[in-house]
């Protein structure tokens, strides 16, 4: 009786005072213990196979929970299809042409449904091929805390607001992030989730032109794939060095002044997070660890748990 009106003082103390609550005690490693025993197996296979014939897409994943997670927590509503009732989040300006990997996600779905009908959420999926896209590319694992269910609303408009821009700087993203309950170590090793994937240019040509704190060589380099008028689509690698390993060379390229995007080089620019990145770039098992952990408290944003939401049939569509 005790521990239920503590549970209910800190419900109403999180909506009260505008807290994201973190829901680690309800979500559980072992949820689908009796009602889907292979989940795991099925997302690691479904993920091996779709990383096998495009590596790109370990980081498409990956890019695609961060954004789920911050838009009204890790609910799959970014997986929703826009219908004439519905507008998601797919053609948000952070995720518009640049969100991909959905397919892969539909695919390890209708295998988790054949196994196990209607038991499994969209989220708990998504959440687990993020960790499976990132073991595949040499990284870190980590245990998922399991049980969130699917959300029946999107918003266009906090995908607009609450994720991170690649112009963003330091202060900007440190208050995002802690608007989410992740501290500035939490948002600088999260950030190393960019030692994989690639930009399109529109993301990162103001910084390569205009920008002073960039390697001259390297801003040559992604001049030439990048010009200063068109091209917006082309593609470059966040990490020059390794860009389908997951390894700490990203921080290397941010203390060489080799980030991308102007909110990576924000890490490593005279501010506080530059001891840090320092420390990560000469120190691989240390950014593993944090990465890791960071992850789970993404992962714990906001969850809906519980009878709230449901578990969708379709990734795509509310039920």
């Amino acid at each position: 009786m005790a521990s239920l009106i503590r549970n209910i003082l800190m419900t109403f103390l999180c909506v009260l005072l505008g807290f994201v609550c973190f829901s680690n005690a309800q979500l559980s490693g072992n949820f689908y213990g009796t009602s889907c025993r292979n989940l795991q197996t099925i997302v690691s296979n479904g993920m091996r196979q779709a990383v096998n014939r495009e590596p790109r897409l370990g980081a498409s994943i990956l890019r695609l929970f961060f954004h789920d997670c911050f838009v009204n927590g890790c609910d799959a509503s970014i997986l929703l299809d826009d219908t004439a009732t519905l507008t998601g989040e797919k053609n948000a300006n952070p995720n518009r042409n640049s969100a991909r990997g959905f397919e892969v996600i539909d695919t390890i779905k209708t295998q988790v449904e054949a196994a196990c009908p209607n038991a499994v959420s969209c989220a708990d999926i998504l959440a687990l091929a993020a960790r499976e896209g990132v073991v595949l590319l040499g990284g870190p694992s980590w245990a998922v805390p399991l049980g969130r269910r699917d959300a029946r609303t999107a918003s266009q408009s906090a995908a607009n607001t609450q994720i991170p821009a690649p112009t963003a700087s330091l202060s900007t993203l440190i208050s995002m992030f802690a608007a989410k309950g992740l501290n500035a170590r939490d948002m600088t090793a999260l950030s190393g989730s960019h030692t994989i994937g690639q930009a399109r240019c529109t993301g990162f040509r103001n910084r390569i032109y205009n920008e002073t704190n960039i390697d001259a060589q390297f801003a040559a380099t992604r001049r030439a794939t990048c010009p200063a008028s068109g091209g917006d689509t082309n593609l470059a690698p966040l990490d020059i060095q390794t860009p389908s390993r997951f390894d700490n060379n990203y921080y290397q390229n941010l203390v060489a002044r080799r980030g991308l995007l102007h909110s990576d080089q924000e890490l490593f620019n005279g501010g506080s997070q530059d001891a840090l990145v320092r420390s990560y770039s000469t120190n691989g098992v240390a950014f593993r660890n944090d990465f890791a952990a960071a992850m789970v408290k993404m992962g714990n944003i906001s969850p809906l748990i519980g009878t709230n939401g449901e578990i969708r049939r379709n990734c795509r569509a509310i039920n």
